[in-house]
């Protein structure tokens, strides 16, 4: 059974997914740069209290995006 594909935004902290896919904009080279690459298992950390800035965990490292640039990310949960 398929999960539904979700933006990496609407994950709630210590949820993990795989990277689907990216928006495609100037922005998805840059989160392929910081390792967000389809196929990757991201996982939310931490979300600030007003919801933004996100803490990730992605290719063994933490990693902080805007809620603006987790929208782009597109996830299956895991």
């Amino acid at each position: 059974m398929k999960k539904d594909i979700i933006k990496l935004s609407t994950l709630s902290a210590g949820r993990s997914a795989v990277i689907v896919e990216f928006e495609k904009d100037d922005l998805h080279i840059k989160l392929m740069e910081m390792g967000c690459v389809p196929g990757e298992t991201v996982k939310i950390e931490k979300i600030a209290p007003l919801g933004d800035p996100i803490s990730i965990m992605v290719a063994g490292y933490n990693l902080s995006l805007r809620k603006t640039e987790a929208d782009h990310i597109w996830v299956e949960e895991i």
